[in-house]
C-alpha cells in the first residue's frame, strides 16, 4: 500500500511541474512566410533591408539577398529570366515595401493580388462518354484526309481505339462485336464512314484487354523505378 501512495505523489509531482512548464513558455506566432521556398532566414533578411533608413545600404543589401537566393537553386541559374524572377521575388516578399533602384522592372502589385480570368468550360455534349470528345474530333478530322491509304489506316486505328475504350468502359470479361464499333462509328461521323464486318476485322477483345494489362504494368513499374531514383537521390544529397 505504501508503494501505491509513494507512486501516485511521484506521478502528482510530475504532472504539476509539466503543467509549470507548459504555462511558463511563452508561444511567439510568427508572421506568415510569404514564399515559403526561400525559408525563414530569407524572409527575415527582407524584412531587414526594408528597415533601413540609407537607401545606398538598402540596396547593396537586396543585391546580398538576391545572390543568396540564386546560390539556393544553382540548376536555374542559366535558365532565361531567372534574374528578373528573384528579383519580383524579393518585391513579392517585402510586400512591395522595399524602396530601392531594381536594375530590372519588377511585377506589379495588381498583377500579383488579380484574380486570374475564368477558363472557358467546354458545354459540348457527348454522343458516347466511353469515348470522349477527342475521338470525335479524330473522325471529323478524317474527312480532310485526301491520301485514301492513309485514310483508310486511320479509321482502322479510330475503330480499334473505340473498342479499347468500350473495354475499358465496361470493365467486364466481354467481347465487343466489332459491327457495334461500326454501327458507333457511322453514327459519329454522320454516315460519312461506312465499315463491313465481313471485309474488315478488329483487333480481338482479348488481345486489346491482354494489351491494357501490359500497359498498366509497364505504367506500374516505371512509377516504381521513378520513386526509388527519387529516393536514392534524396538519400545522396
Amino acid at each position: 500500500m505504501q508503494f501505491f501512495t509513494k507512486k501516485l505523489s511521484s506521478d502528482l509531482y510530475k504532472n504539476n511541474v509539466m503543467e509549470y512548464k507548459l504555462n511558463k513558455i511563452k508561444f511567439s506566432p510568427r508572421n506568415e512566410l510569404i514564399l515559403p521556398e526561400y525559408g525563414r532566414n530569407i524572409q527575415q533578411m527582407v524584412e531587414h533591408a526594408v528597415a533601413i533608413e540609407d537607401r545606398a545600404e538598402r540596396t547593396r543589401c537586396a543585391n546580398t539577398i538576391i545572390n543568396i537566393m540564386g546560390s539556393m537553386f544553382p540548376y536555374l541559374r542559366d535558365v532565361e529570366g531567372f534574374k528578373f524572377k528573384l528579383w519580383d521575388h524579393l518585391a513579392i516578399m517585402s510586400k512591395f515595401k522595399l524602396d530601392i533602384d531594381y536594375p530590372f522592372e519588377i511585377i506589379k502589385k495588381e498583377d500579383v493580388l488579380q484574380r486570374p480570368s475564368k477558363m472557358a468550360y467546354s458545354t459540348k455534349k457527348f454522343h458516347y462518354l466511353h469515348y470522349g470528345s477527342i475521338i470525335e474530333k479524330f473522325i471529323d478530322k478524317t474527312g480532310e484526309v485526301e491520301n485514301e491509304e492513309v485514310k483508310n489506316a486511320l479509321i482502322m486505328m479510330i475503330a480499334n481505339y473505340m473498342k479499347k475504350s468500350l473495354l475499358e468502359w465496361n470493365n467486364k470479361n466481354i467481347d465487343i462485336d466489332d459491327k457495334k464499333i461500326f454501327n458507333d462509328l457511322y453514327e459519329l461521323s454522320k454516315g460519312k464512314i461506312s465499315l463491313n464486318t465481313d471485309d474488315l476485322k478488329l483487333i480481338s477483345s482479348d488481345n486489346l484487354r491482354q494489351k491494357n494489362k501490359n500497359n498498366n504494368k509497364n505504367n506500374s513499374n516505371n512509377n516504381n523505378n521513378r520513386r526509388r531514383r527519387r529516393s536514392k537521390k534524396s538519400s545522396n544529397d
